[in-house]
Parts: structure tokens; C-alpha cells; sequence
């Protein structure tokens, strides 16, 4: 239940509809964000954009709120927050958001406290230091990946095909992450090896990962 500090005539029926079909466990966590986003920015709107609740405060996205089948998330939004939140030592990985993967009211920083760093995202917005929803790329608030970390096997295997390691040697971060990750999610000892190997085969082609579902 909503307590007096949001006015419910601006709530989006299209939010309440999503809160409604939200997982049990969600339902709780994000009325509550949504009422902590009310309560520190009164005249935020709310609006729904690529298919999840969003907030804007003077048209400019102030953050989102997304349910899982597991857990939810929380997204603030802009290069100035995001150097506040990095700061505070706040942001978490995992999920879309900036807070993580969220499965409990309990998972969130202190009320106090997020109320703290929405109201500051509002004055960083009311300051021009925002970006217009037009503008906007979807830049929400991540914590930065750490570094590639590749099986050693595979490494090694690399370094059997001048093509294969040269290839490699000038993928993106991404590109090499989602091969890192398809060989090390392999629970068998068989199954990477033939990971491994399909693997040296694609990239000395210069094939990425996911090449079969890229457009030519």
C-alpha cells in the first residue's frame, strides 16, 4: 500500500499493470522503489520505455525499475550520477540496473540513503547535468566489467594457430568475454574441449561468438 507521499493521480496505470504482473517476491520491492522515487522527486513522471517503468524528472530519465524471473533491478541514469555512485563505492554487478541483482527490500541501500541519491540525481538533472530523453542511449549505471579472464586452456590452444590468437588479439573486450564465458560455462571436460576447438576454428576465420545470428 502507498503511503501519503506519493499522489496517486500520478501513477501510470500502464506501472501498475507491470507491478501487477511482476513475480510475487518483485511486487514488494518495486512498489517500493517506486515510492521511494515519489517521495524524493514529487513531480516525477512516470512512463514506460522498452518495456519496463521509467522516471523522468523535467523530461529527463531520473531512473528505471525492471522485474526478472528472479530478481529485480534499479537503474539510475547519467554519466554524472554514475561518477557519484562509483564514487560511494555504490554500484553492484550483475542484472540491467545499478544495484545489482535485487531479490528483498533488504537487498537496498538504506532508505535514507537512497532517498539521498535520488534527490541528487534530480539536482544533477535540474543543474543541466542530465541527458534529454530524446538524447539519451540507454546509459544506465553499471559497474564496469572486470577483465577478460580466459581458460588457460584456451590460451593455449590460441597460441597453436598464428590466425586464431592474431584474430583474437583484436576482438573488442566483448567479443573475447563471450568466448570466455561460452568455454568456461561448459561443466564437462569433453564438452569445452569441443568448445575450445570449434572455437579456434571461428576465430581464426574471424568469426565471433555469436557470428550465425549476425547480419552480413
Amino acid at each position: 500500500m502507498y503511503t501519503a507521499v506519493v499522489n496517486k493521480a500520478k501513477l501510470n496505470p500502464r506501472v501498475d499493470d507491470y507491478l501487477a504482473k511482476s513475480a510475487a517476491f518483485a511486487q514488494p520491492i518495486l512498489r517500493h522503489l517506486r515510492e521511494l522515487v515519489h517521495k524524493a522527486c514529487p513531480d516525477v513522471v512516470e512512463e514506460m520505455k522498452w518495456s519496463r517503468p521509467f522516471f523522468e524528472h523535467g523530461g529527463t530519465i531520473l531512473c528505471n525499475i525492471s522485474a526478472f524471473k528472479a530478481h529485480c533491478s534499479f537503474g539510475f541514469w547519467g554519466a554524472e550520477m554514475g561518477k557519484v555512485l562509483r564514487a560511494d563505492g555504490v554500484v553492484q554487478e550483475g542484472g540491467m540496473g545499478s544495484l545489482g541483482k535485487i531479490t528483498s527490500v533488504k537487498d537496498l541501500p538504506s532508505d535514507k540513503v537512497m532517498l539521498g541519491y535520488l534527490r541528487q540525481a534530480a539536482k544533477l538533472i535540474d543543474e543541466g547535468k542530465g541527458e534529454t530523453v530524446m538524447a539519451v542511449n540507454r546509459r544506465v549505471v553499471k559497474a564496469p566489467k572486470p577483465p577478460v579472464e580466459v581458460p588457460a586452456e584456451f590460451t593455449a590452444a590460441l597460441k597453436k594457430s598464428k590466425a586464431a590468437s592474431k584474430a583474437f588479439e583484436a576482438f573488442s573486450p566483448s567479443c573475447k568475454r563471450e568466448y570466455a564465458e561460452w568455454i568456461a560455462d561448459a561443466k564437462r571436460a569433453e564438452t569445452r574441449e569441443k568448445r575450445i576447438a570449434q572455437a579456434v576454428e571461428w576465430i581464426g576465420e574471424g568469426k565471433q561468438r555469436n557470428w550465425k545470428y549476425q547480419e552480413c
